[in-house]
């Protein structure tokens, strides 16, 4: 399968994937209630830190090697790395669960301020080992570029997560809300088996038998350290964010409970608002390591420049029209789909900012598939050190409250992105550097003036955001941000891969 038509096929589950998930999050929220939601969003990093000290960063080495070892077509050995990286993830797991499992509850009492979480907790450390295994079968597969088992099992995960907090939660016998963030965490556990055994299914059906001979552990480990260090400070610093923002909120006066709702509306409305179109960064960032690994292990660097160019300027892309739609348009979404109001202020903090997030995971990617993981890792920490000092000082002047919190984490966003944007620059044959998203953010600074003056208010809501997209898009392509030979190719490779799924 070719990096485009692998990228469309991804970009086409994950679009199937996020609406899914928006209709999960629309149902927890209506049928748990917003503090239920808080528990659950403020466990949930908990869970992300407990799978990046499991998983170890293999996925990327299993989707490294197994590119390389395709493209010299040395299939038995792209089995070997992926054995050798299961029997890291066993190793891991017994040493890190029993760490974990006696960690929670200073980690839910004393640092969330939450005692009755503590049962959430021990939901999420059981779940962290299933989705290690299950992100390696993921990456085995993104190796062989065989994107439709990764597609198709996130699919079948989100329908059963949908299914189960639709027909089970209104059913359940609890109804406090750490309770119901429980059944979510374990609804959340059951998707993923699901989705493994679905993974496992199609392993058997398409693997080559391996070599049986020792698989270097420096070849394996060498690209997945510097990704694991990476993500694990990332996951530490993101647990830290539920514990800043609940103590800065309680300290200002405001109950434990509503600080809890207040952090879920946050995390768990305004955040995954902002990355709903995330899906087509993060799919080309999931195909670009293997794919850029492959072309540049063959010499090809004229189509690994082809391939990263493409990725960012349609990320780019991507950011632009997410950022000023949310921007503009925002506040009312959120009250149209989630019954949230006073959204706006964030949406106005936060848009402007985020349009970096976009084009975060594609430069992440291209510095791994460069062999330069080690500065991708030095980048990330730099920028959770730096949204952590702020997070920090903001919450601890009590006149931010949650406007802090929110501040910081876009300013970590901007730090990584600024020194991922330098690093590539420094790797002169992609030719990539800050002017290269330039055009397109000034295109974003028109935008929020253009859309309140063109477009009536008196329109429906849902016809304002499709006028605002249409007029951006009618910018991109006059100024050449966006080829419309890149929309017909999507297009028609959008059709291709959806009939693949």
């Amino acid at each position: 399968m070719s990096f485009r038509k692998g990228s469309l096929l991804l970009m086409g589950a994950y679009l199937i994937t996020k609406v899914l998930g928006f209709i999960f999050r629309m149902q927890f929220v209506r049928i748990a209630g917003e503090e239920s939601v808080g528990v659950y969003m403020a466990v949930y990093p908990a869970f992300i830190f407990f799978l990046a000290a499991i998983q170890l960063g293999l996925p990327v080495g299993v989707a490294k090697m197994t590119a390389i070892h395709t493209a010299e077509n040395r299939l038995g050995r792209a089995t070997d790395a992926y054995l050798a990286a299961l029997k890291w993830v066993v190793i891991s797991s017994a040493i890190f669960v029993p760490i974990f499992f006696y960690a929670i509850p200073y980690l839910m009492t004393e640092l969330l301020q939450q005692s009755a979480a503590i049962q959430v907790g021990y939901a999420a450390l059981i779940m962290a080992p299933i989705t290690a295994v299950a992100t390696l079968a993921r990456a085995y597969f993104q190796g062989l570029t065989r994107m439709s088992e990764t597609a198709t099992s996130q699919i079948l995960e989100q329908a059963i997560r949908i299914l189960l907090v639709t027909f089970l939660l209104p059913y359940a016998l609890t109804s406090t809300p750490h309770g119901m963030a429980v059944l979510a965490m374990l609804i959340a556990l059951v998707a993923e088996l699901v989705g493994l055994f679905y993974l496992w299914i199609r392993y058997k059906a398409v693997r080559v038998k391996g070599t049986g001979k020792p698989y270097p552990h420096k070849a394996l480990l060498t690209p997945s350290l510097p990704a694991s260090g990476s993500k694990l400070f990332g996951s530490f610093t993101w647990f830290l964010e539920p514990v800043l923002f609940l103590h800065a909120l309680t300290r200002s006066g405001m109950a434990v409970a509503q600080a809890t709702s207040l952090y879920g509306i946050i995390s768990g409305v305004l955040v995954p608002m902002l990355l709903f179109p995330s899906f087509i960064p993060y799919a080309l960032a999931t195909v670009l390591i293997p794919a850029v690994s492959g072309a540049a292990a063959s010499g090809r660097m004229t189509l690994v420049r082809d391939r990263v160019h493409l990725a960012l300027r349609i990320s780019a892309v991507t950011g632009v029209l997410s950022s000023t739609l949310l921007y503009v348009y925002g506040g009312e979404l959120a009250e149209l789909f989630f019954h949230t109001d006073k959204m706006t202020v964030y949406f106005h903090l936060l848009s402007p900012i985020f349009f970096f997030y976009y084009i975060q995971s594609p430069l992440f990617s291209i510095l791994q598939a460069m062999d330069a993981s080690h500065i991708a890792f030095r980048n990330s920490v730099l920028g959770g050190i730096g949204k952590l000092a702020l997070l920090a000082a903001l919450t601890a002047d009590v006149s931010f409250k949650e406007q802090g919190a929110v501040l910081a984490i876009g300013f970590g966003v901007l730090i990584t992105s600024g020194l991922h944007i330098a690093s590539i620059r420094s790797i002169r044959s992609l030719e990539v550097g800050y002017l290269t998203f330039l055009p397109v953010y000034l295109i974003f600074l028109v935008g929020i003036a253009l859309l309140p003056v063109l477009i009536p208010p008196s329109l429906p809501l849902i016809a304002q955001v499709a006028i605002g997209a249409c007029l951006l898009l009618f910018i991109l392509i006059v100024t050449r941000q966006l080829h419309v030979k890149d929309i017909a190719l999507t297009w028609h490779l959008l059709k291709v891969s959806v009939k693949s799924i």
